[in-house]
């Protein structure tokens, strides 16, 4: 009897962009694991079917992405602390007939943050972050945790931003209308995209940075294009910039480990591959 391959998918709408599939298939590669992991579009209304149909074909788990995450930590059965922290799951592993939900987002912005701005680039001063969907949970998570002195939530829609901060209950986030760029931005020291603006196939992201301070530094979870506008805008200004690929990696490592059983590595190999994918 041959050994049973073991699957795996990225869930987003739409999920072309992703590179998932290619880091996720380069680590079962290098570990000799005999697997796959793919790419599947799947819009919101038909998000909890496909879930429940993807054990029934011998998949392990699944990646969650844009816009599923907050769906995702609805219909799991049992949450790690992360993602009851944040109310969105990004990973899900599928064990005896139960969906177990895991958010790695959070570990892997911070990994990553650390890695490419250094471990004091969180408490330097205010954060600013743009969004308040599962990504944009996951980073203020996540910055609350490395001790940023305050975070400033801003939104399209005003009122998630005053619900995610009215949620996290530690009086450092506060919502800022969407357009308020100067009191948003006032002392500034680090600047974060957590929406999928600007990323390949979505809308533009369109954020003036003239009142950030030069002394601040931005940060873009969005991968493809790996230099976002955000982030083209920000190096012109002079701006250490970090993009969305340390992130990418970093989060999705636990989740490989628990579908396929082997602690991958983030190396400097993976990233060159990547890079290299997203600037085909």
């Amino acid at each position: 009897m041959t050994e049973r391959a073991r699957l795996a998918a990225v869930i987003g709408w739409p999920v072309a962009q992703s590179v998932s599939p290619l880091m996720h298939n380069f680590w079962l590669k290098q570990h000799g694991i005999k697997g796959a992991y793919i790419a599947l579009p799947v819009a919101p209304e038909n998000f909890s079917q496909c879930i429940g149909s993807l054990p029934l074909m011998g998949f392990a788990g699944a990646s969650v992405t844009v816009p599923h995450k907050e769906a995702a930590f609805a219909l799991a059965a049992i949450t790690d602390e992360d993602a009851r922290a944040t109310g969105a799951v990004n990973t899900l592993i599928f064990e005896g007939g139960k969906v177990r939900g895991l958010n790695t987002d959070v570990a892997g912005f911070a990994s990553s943050l650390a890695e490419s701005l250094g471990e004091a680039a969180a408490r330097a001063g205010p954060a600013a972050v743009l969004g308040a969907g599962g990504a944009a949970r996951a980073v203020v998570e996540a910055l609350l945790r490395a001790g940023a002195p305050e975070i400033r939530l801003i939104n399209r829609t005003q009122s998630r931003a005053e619900n995610l901060a009215s949620q996290t209950k530690r009086g450092r986030v506060k919502a800022v209308a969407w357009g308020s760029w100067k009191p948003a931005f006032a002392d500034t020291r680090l600047l974060v995209n957590a929406t999928s603006l600007g990323m390949s196939g979505k809308s533009k992201l369109d954020v003036p940075l003239d009142a950030l301070p030069r002394n601040a530094a931005v940060a873009d979870i969005v991968y493809n294009p790996l230099e976002t506008e955000l982030l083209a805008a920000a190096k012109a200004r002079g701006h250490r910039t970090m993009d969305g690929l340390g992130m990418l990696m970093h989060q999705a490592a636990p989740a490989f480990a628990a579908w396929f059983g082997v602690p991958p590595k983030v190396t400097p190999e993976l990233r060159a591959e990547l890079e290299r994918a997203l600037g085909d």
